[in-house]
């Protein structure tokens, strides 16, 4: 679907990765860490461990999504 048909959902067209990278620039591993506590990104923090386990684990992407929709309206 084209981004135009999806005008209210800030998270169409974006990937988890792309998303991850946006947070990690944004905050950093320890704050992100500190914001959403999971083992990825507090003990030897990379995006390929994170994407591992997020993609496996919904409860956590879920507060990842959350959290770069917050950060885009900051």
């Amino acid at each position: 679907m084209p981004k135009e048909q999806q005008p209210n959902n800030p998270l169409h067209g974006v990937t988890l990765k792309a998303i991850l990278e946006h947070l990690v620039n944004l905050y950093g591993w320890e704050e992100l860490g500190s914001r959403i506590k999971i083992n990825s990104f507090n003990f030897d923090p990379s995006i390929k461990s994170s994407l591992t386990f997020l993609r496996k684990t919904p409860w956590a992407r879920e507060k990842v999504e959350r959290l770069y929709i917050k950060s885009l309206k900051a």
